[in-house]
């Protein structure tokens, strides 16, 4: 009871905000219209149960004007029947896409604001496969969700209205053994009571494993998907490294895991579905069973007889509501969605909180619209072993300054921290309240889409004219792409990496940050083009700041001022110098 409790509380959590939100007045009226059709299904049944009655006897009668009668009837029932049923499928289908489009939206938002997604790789991702969570857990918790909870609620109100059917024939037909009348209240009830509990206790002592089992197939499958995706994007690499067998091997290595967790879901539903197909059989005859006696003595018609056999049917149908095994595999595989959003929300709320858990870098705005400055910082890694201390140091508008250092000591870290997605160690980043910043990594990231797109990103390609586009590609020696503004690709795979870095800087050009920060932005460039790219910058961006990390010696002739990593006792520790040669 306590492990139910526990999972209902995850339940009401992940669904209850849909129905508290600005899209809560949509979102009931469609649960309560699609909650009343499914009351209104359950009454035709009971409608249909009675029918039962009625036109069984006018059968066994031979009463021509009874049946002709009851025909109409059942025609309209059924009638009111389709149509209800067809609507209610309709206007579920509008709820699961309306909630799962709020979900969605919360989900993205909690996940990619304040660069959440990159903390949650820092601190390992217990939450793997985020893409599947967000798009598959999302969908079959709605999904399954509305569909289980409308079948439940059909088998509470189906039970409710005919265990007083079925206490009433008890009462006019009573049992009946070797002829004599036995006295057992209600014991059509209780026979179906009895014959519904053994059944579910027996299902979930076979299926009781599906629900983890469930849980890791859907891991392994996001997995495997995953690393086919991973070989999409980087098959020049495999390609020039002729990787293609060992790729072959880490895919196969994952769909043996998957198909191996396959093969145990494939022998535990072989055992529900052995058990769960003979009490389907035996359920369609079990209530003649129990009738028989009665109609067989006289006590009961044709027609009460299969009015106790449809009543009965509902009854244990509605008792045994977990027995089918497409329910309870259903239900294993909402469970198993059900833990893996609950670990989505506990990895989102750890991201999160490392962005303001003390100790960490604090990145706090200033009136001071000049400088950027760092005071006592102390850059660690995750787990808190220190990477790079920074007593102090500024960076200035209109001035150009070149971290240097040996690789590994903590340089693009450093800029992580400063950009503030990277929250782990201590001291204070100040910078001016309206300045715009801009990192530039090694590799760019260029969104699918228009080549007007990918150097506009993050801003929209309508934010500049297309003739800026044009002359900023040309600018950057880019011209052969200038045409192909319109153009839809996979940009990243399309250029070189000399190309992409050319098509960065172009975005720093048209976005015009206070403060640019070069992750060894040009370092795929030759030595010429990679000069003729920090003029452009300095004549482009004249009252910007450009701090770049760099190895590369003749980029001192492009800054002013240098920030240099040297070993310390524990860590790098920065050293401040200026350099003497400037460019012209």
């Amino acid at each position: 009871m306590k492990a139910l409790g526990s999972k209902l509380a995850i339940i009401w959590r992940l669904a209850a905000p849909y129905f508290r939100s600005e899209d809560r007045k949509a979102g009931l009226t469609l649960l309560i219209a699609v909650v009343g059709i499914e009351l209104s299904l359950v009454a035709i049944n009971v409608m249909l149960n009675q029918w039962n009655n009625r036109f069984y006897n006018a059968l066994q009668e031979h009463n021509w004007d009874v049946f002709v009668s009851e025909l109409l009837f059942f025609c309209v029932l059924a009638a009111t029947f389709i149509v209800l049923a067809v609507y209610q499928l309709y206007l579920n289908q509008w709820l699961q896409i309306r909630w799962r489009r709020w979900m969605t939206d919360r989900y993205l938002d909690s996940w990619l604001s304040g660069a959440n997604h990159y903390r949650m790789q820092l601190l390992g991702d217990a939450a793997d496969n985020p893409d599947q969570r967000i798009s598959e857990d999302i969908r079959q918790f709605i999904e399954n969700g509305l569909s289980l909870g409308l079948g439940l609620l059909n088998s509470v109100v189906t039970l409710g209205s005919f265990v007083v059917i079925l206490w009433a024939l008890s009462a006019t037909a009573p049992f009946t053994l070797f002829g004599v009348n036995i006295a057992v209240p209600g014991y059509l009830v209780w026979a179906a009571l009895i014959y519904s509990i053994i059944g579910t206790a027996i299902v979930q002592w076979i299926g009781h494993a599906l629900v983890g089992l469930n849980f890791m197939q859907q891991r392994y499958e996001a997995d495997f998907r995953y690393s086919l995706v991973r070989v999409r994007e980087n098959a020049e690499q495999i390609a020039l490294l002729e990787g293609e067998n060992s790729e072959k091997q880490r895919l196969l290595e994952r769909f043996s895991r998957l198909m191996n967790n396959w093969m145990l879901i494939m022998k535990r539903t072989k055992k529900v579905t052995f058990f769960t197909a003979g009490f389907a059989q035996v359920s369609s005859v079990f209530p003649f069973v129990v009738g028989a006696p009665a109609y067989f003595a006289g006590t009961m018609q044709l027609g009460g007889l299969m009015q106790t056999a449809s009543a009965f049917s509902s009854v244990q149908g509605a008792l045994s509501f977990f027995v089918s095994s497409q329910i309870y595999r259903q239900l294993a595989e909402w469970l198993a969605v059900i833990d893996r959003l609950d670990g989505f929300d506990h990895t989102l709320a750890a991201g999160r909180a490392a962005a303001v858990t003390p100790p960490l870098v604090k990145v706090q705005p200033s009136p001071d619209g000049q400088t950027v400055e760092l005071s006592d910082v102390e850059v660690t890694l995750p787990g808190g072993r220190p990477l790079v201390g920074v007593e102090h140091a500024v960076m200035r508008k209109g001035e150009a300054m070149l971290v240097s250092g040996p690789s590994g000591s903590g340089k693009s870290t450093l800029f992580r921290a400063i950009a503030g997605i990277w929250p782990f160690g201590s001291g204070t980043v100040t910078v001016p309240n309206e300045a715009r910043s801009m990192t530039l990594p090694q590799r760019p990231y260029f969104p699918v889409g228009t080549l007007a797109a990918a150097i506009a990103y993050p801003a929209e390609p309508t934010a500049f004219s297309r003739e800026s586009l044009k002359a900023t590609l040309e600018a950057v020696g880019l011209p052969a792409l200038a045409p192909r503004l319109d153009e839809e690709a996979h940009w990243n795979r399309m250029l070189s990496l000399g190309e992409q870095q050319r098509l960065g800087i172009a975005r720093a050009i048209l976005d015009k940050p206070d403060f640019l920060f070069l992750d060894e932005a040009t370092a795929s460039l030759d030595e010429p083009s990679e000069a003729k790219l920090y003029r452009l910058l300095a004549e482009r961006l004249p009252n910007a700041a450009i701090v770049s990390i760099g190895h590369r010696s003749t980029l001192a002739a492009f800054h002013q001022r240098r920030l240099a990593l040297e070993p310390d006792e524990r860590h790098y520790r920065v050293r401040e110098a200026v350099i003497e040669s400037i460019a012209k």
